[in-house]
């Protein structure tokens, strides 16, 4: 479910590369000092737009520190440290821990328990600084699941389900701002679940597991189909973006949405083969 929305670094400026990179190691800073170093292993480059999202939207006051970590020790790093940090590391255990319970009721074995018992006490952390919002993303899981158990055939419930819980996610203050943040969120959440579910489309085919996309994988417009869907899904965010009053960080967060969220759908996309998904 991670991985989806992110930058393309190459089409930023130093300036900008370097402030996006100082967003990602405060969140990775963040994630270990509320929750342990374990927690930085999963740290997600889709919480990270959304920390620079809600940075841009908020302005929280904001302390640029210079560390080093353990992957790039030789050398200081700047990292933006603020309370929207704070919050898009609550939101990433949440949603890692909810990742490992499915990775483990899906594969078994012994690496989705371990991963599991490694951040359940971070979990139980997020859960009472955010009961309600922790309540609310295990129901719509739970449905979620159901749906896919059932081998449902509709192409947008579990998709639409998805879209709800990271327009929950989006959501960090109760204010004028919280529709256009769920908006946004749900049709991200929409766009990583089928993209997802593109990404794994022929496995899941072979081995005949649920996929929300397994209706259309035979039929000759299967790409044009997808990518007509991820667009629309993109310019939905596109929308809401355009109606909020981003300035600060706007370059990095136009690189996401503008091309960043397409470098994965390219890369499989071009891997399989476009137009022939018998390739």
């Amino acid at each position: 479910m991670f991985g989806y929305i992110n930058a393309n670094p190459e089409a930023l400026d130093s300036q900008a590369r370097e402030r996006y990179a100082a967003y990602y190691c405060g969140l990775c800073r963040a994630l270990c000092k509320r929750y342990g170093q374990v927690s930085r292993a999963v740290l997600s480059y889709d919480m990270t737009f959304l920390c620079v999202l809600l940075s841009s939207l908020y302005e929280p006051d904001e302390s640029v520190l210079m560390g080093r970590c353990a992957p790039r020790p030789v050398h200081k790093r700047p990292r933006v440290v603020n309370e929207a940090s704070a919050y898009a590391a609550d939101m990433n255990v949440l949603l890692a821990y909810h990742k490992c319970l499915d990775d483990k009721r899906d594969e078994g074995g012994l690496k989705g328990s371990a991963w599991e018992l490694l951040l359940r006490g971070a979990y139980q952390k997020v859960q009472r600084r955010h009961p309600d919002k922790c309540d609310r993303v295990a129901g719509y899981l739970k449905e979620i699941s159901d749906l896919e158990r059932s081998y449902d055939t509709s192409t947008d419930a579990a998709a639409n389900l998805t879209g709800t819980l990271l327009g929950e996610i989006f959501i960090w203050k109760q204010d004028q701002w919280e529709t256009p943040l769920r908006v946004m969120g749900e049709a991200v959440g929409r766009f990583i679940y089928f993209m997802d579910a593109y990404e794994d489309i022929r496995e899941d085919s072979k081995k005949h597991r649920y996929n929300p996309l397994l209706s259309l994988w035979e039929r000759d417009d299967f790409e044009t189909l997808c990518r007509e869907g991820f667009m629309m899904m993109i310019s939905e965010c596109v929308r809401v973006y355009d109606a909020l009053p981003l300035i600060k960080d706007a370059a990095i967060l136009e690189n996401i949405l503008f091309g960043g969220v397409w470098r994965r759908y390219v890369n499989v996309s071009e891997k399989r083969g476009k137009d022939n998904p018998a390739a």
